[in-house]
């Protein structure tokens, strides 16, 4: 399918066949997922893919019972990981260096590696560290007092940060949901669940945190809740 039959054949669909689909499909589709744009390329994110049946079972039952997750044949789940950040600011040290050494003139690889260490090495683990939101308000003095000079980012305080790692992880959902389509599988991002009670069927750590859920399948006929609506584009473009 050309990108614009993908978009429109993607629906949320509440239903599914009982046909099976193939995991490694869904796995390729995931894979793909990690290629999607990500706040500074940190990839504070995990993908949970549930095909055991009795798995299935229990994740349906936190799902609230919702027709998308018992008819489901298999479940993606995005996870964020804002816990990891120090491992992922180190990794990516690592491989911004190689980056530079393969891809900059020679003259300019001692400045753009000790750029990245800068970054990744102090920026990313201040941004990202948490303590009870003592470490935002910090944050927050520190960029209003830099603001009075330059432009800078405002939205630095912890709660500010928890959402950049949410819009990341939604970003790598979406390019899923396209993937899926495009090998005329079906999913259904759902936001319906007990989040407790998934950390705890997925074993998560205090530190993760549900993004979303996404059952996959191939639609019902029914399973498709009529034709797409959208409100007016005119009332929600903009050209300036």
């Amino acid at each position: 399918m050309t990108f614009v039959e993908i978009v429109n054949y993607r629906r949320s669909v509440r239903s599914y066949k009982t046909t099976p689909i193939d995991s490694e499909k869904v796995k390729h589709c995931i894979h793909l997922a990690t290629l999607a744009p990500n706040s500074s390329n940190m990839q504070l994110w995990e993908f949970y893919h549930i095909t055991d049946k009795e798995m299935l079972k229990k994740m349906s039952e936190a799902c609230l019972g919702q027709h998308a997750a018992t008819t489901a044949q298999q479940m993606v789940v995005f996870v964020t990981r804002q816990d990891l950040y120090k491992k992922r600011a180190k990794a990516l040290i690592d491989l911004e260096t190689k980056n530079v050494l393969k891809n900059s003139p020679e003259l300019k690889q001692v400045k753009r590696i000790n750029n990245w260490k800068m970054y990744y090495g102090r920026i990313m683990p201040f941004l990202y560290m948490r303590f009870f939101g003592v470490f935002g308000i910090v944050r927050k003095i520190v960029v209003n007092i830099i603001g009075l000079f330059r432009p800078i980012v405002y939205q630095v305080s912890e709660n500010d940060m928890r959402v950049v790692v949410h819009k990341t992880c939604a970003l790598a959902a979406q390019t899923f949901m396209l993937a899926m389509a495009n090998e005329h599988y079906d999913t259904c991002p759902m936001e319906g669940f007990d989040s407790r009670r998934v950390k705890r069927i997925l074993k998560l750590p205090h530190g993760a945190e549900i993004n979303m859920i996404i059952s996959c399948g191939i639609r019902e006929e029914q399973g498709v809740w009529g034709d797409r609506v959208r409100i007016p584009f005119n009332e929600t473009y903009r050209k300036i």
